[in-house]
């Protein structure tokens, strides 16, 4: 065992963590059912919602950035979305190689079919949780999302670390 021990909030976010791994698998889990009909997976379905829900096209690299996950495992999806009409390939002009990742017609039907799936699901799931209690929630995210990313970015071990 370690001589260190946890601060109480380092010992409370532990067990969030721990917490969102589980959500995080139940959340797949439930999210593959749901769209599984479509012909989807969560996988796909979380990088359509990327695309979608982007301000403006995006490359896979970018993409992959925001979602926090490796980009090949994004460039592999998406590709295999490319060959089946459900995204293409457009100019990128800040990058010559980095392609600009678009839904088609196709490609939003099927988002728009999941998200017709998601709303009742979803509806369902969030009864008895209180909008404040849900943003509070999203604020703690958010923050430790920032502090992720900034170490990241910066290329250092992550806090507390050395």
């Amino acid at each position: 065992m370690p001589d260190e021990r946890w601060t109480k909030e380092g010992e409370a976010l532990t067990a969030l963590i721990l917490d969102v791994f589980r959500l995080n698998g139940r959340l797949q889990l439930a999210g593959d059912r749901l769209v599984g009909e479509l012909g989807l997976t969560s996988a796909r379905w979380q990088i359509l919602g990327a695309i979608a829900y982007a301000e403006r096209p995006e490359s896979v690299a970018w993409h992959a950035r925001t979602m926090g996950v490796h980009r090949q495992g994004v460039q592999r999806i998406v590709n295999e979305l490319e060959k089946e009409g459900i995204v293409e390939f457009g100019p990128n002009p800040h990058h010559k190689r980095a392609h600009l990742v678009l839904l088609t017609a196709k490609g939003k039907n099927l988002f728009d079919a999941a998200i017709a799936l998601q709303i009742p699901w979803v509806n369902d799931l969030s009864k008895g949780l209180s909008a404040d209690d849900i943003a509070t929630t999203q604020e703690v995210i958010d923050v430790l999302k920032t502090r992720l990313l900034e170490a990241d970015a910066s290329h250092e071990t992550p806090p507390g670390q050395s």
